[in-house]
Formats: C-alpha cells, structure tokens, sequence
C-alpha cells in the first residue's frame, strides 16, 4: 500500500499568501492525500499551529511539519529538526547540511534548478543529502525535469511538492512512499528513499 504526502505547502503563516492552515488541510483531504506537510518559510516555529491541526482532522489525514529553510545559497526543505533553535539562519548549505544531519534530520533542496532562491549545480558537489525535489508545483517542467536529471546521476531519490500558496494548488505535485506512512516512520522513511515524486499536471502546460 502507499501514501500521496504533499511534501512542500505553505500558508498565510509564510507571509506570501492569504491561505489558511486549515483550508490547505481541508484541500489536501478532498484531492485525496494520505498526508500533507506544512514547510513555510524561514522559521519552523511558523507552523507550530497546525498541530491543532491534527486533534480535529487526524482520523482522515496526516499533518507534518517542516521548514522550508533559506541557505546563504538558496532554498531547502528542512525535516525532523527545529531549526530556530540550531542558530544557523542563512548558513551555507554546506553547514546547514551537517548540523541538520548531526541532528538526526534532513535536507532537500527544493525546487533546485528554479534559478531564483535554488542551490543549483552545486549540488553536484555537496555531500548528506537526503534527497533532491524533482516535481514542484511551482515550476516550469524543464526545471523539473533537470532536478530529476540530476538525482538520478547522484543515485538520490527525488520528491514532490505543490509548493503551494493557494488551496487549489495543494496535490499539484506530491511524493508517493511505496510504504506505509506514520507519525513514527516518516523520517526514517525518507532517509530509506523509497518513493517517487509524482506531476498530476499536465505536461504539455509545463514544457517551456
């Protein structure tokens, strides 16, 4: 059996958009998701409300919470520690990677070939990565499709997210585990690396 997870949706509590948390839960249900994960800007403590979240719609989905974590270089998804207490705002990816890493949690530079806020090919040369985000709602699907590219070469698996900032954009793109999913195993799971990012979009809007 596996589990849909949006893993990279924002709210009103990133600062760029008028969505509220639950109406991006409430969408996440509706397109049928198994999970969605709050990944807002800058801060991890700007999540911290969902958690009420998961007391009222936690029979139907499951709610997890990250960062989306601005690197002198550019963008990552953050998972499994709060970064506002590791005093590494803006670090060198380099650096966030180890003490994240040193932590227990992981790295995913998100939308990485984007140009704006992306770490790009230098990539290439980075070491303790867990993964690369190969489908963002977001992007073009050349920008895409080079982050594909580029985790297969590094033998890295690559996730999806809608990188939503509206409730209709929520699924858009999303990660397919080939496990089951908990609470529990999450983290563990993504470091394992079994699963796939999936476009629900149509291609052809995307090609250029």
């Amino acid at each position: 059996m596996s589990c849909k997870i949006d893993l990279h949706a924002h709210s009103i509590n990133s600062g760029d958009n008028p969505t509220d948390p639950e109406d991006v839960v409430l969408q996440a249900i509706k397109r049928g998701l198994d999970g969605i994960a709050f990944t807002e800007h800058y801060y991890y403590e700007a999540s911290e409300g969902v958690d009420l979240l998961r007391s009222k719609y936690g029979s139907q989905i499951m709610i997890f919470r990250g960062v989306e974590f601005s690197a002198a270089e550019g963008h990552c998804l953050v998972f499994g520690v709060n970064t506002d207490r590791l005093s590494i705002k803006y670090a060198p990816i380099a650096d966030l990677i180890k003490i994240v890493n040193e932590h227990g949690g992981i790295v995913i530079p998100s939308h990485p070939f984007r140009r704006a806020n992306s770490i790009g090919d230098m990539i290439r040369n980075l070491d303790g990565l867990c993964a690369l985000e190969g489908y963002n709602g977001c992007n073009m699907h050349f920008f895409n499709q080079k982050a594909i590219d580029t985790a297969q070469a590094l033998n890295l698996p690559f996730t999806g997210g809608s990188d939503a900032h509206a409730a209709g954009e929520i699924g858009s793109c999303y990660t397919e585990f080939s496990d089951v999913v908990t609470y529990d195993n999450y983290l563990a799971l993504l470091k394992q690396g079994r699963y796939r990012g999936i476009d629900t979009r149509k291609i052809s809007r995307w090609q250029f």
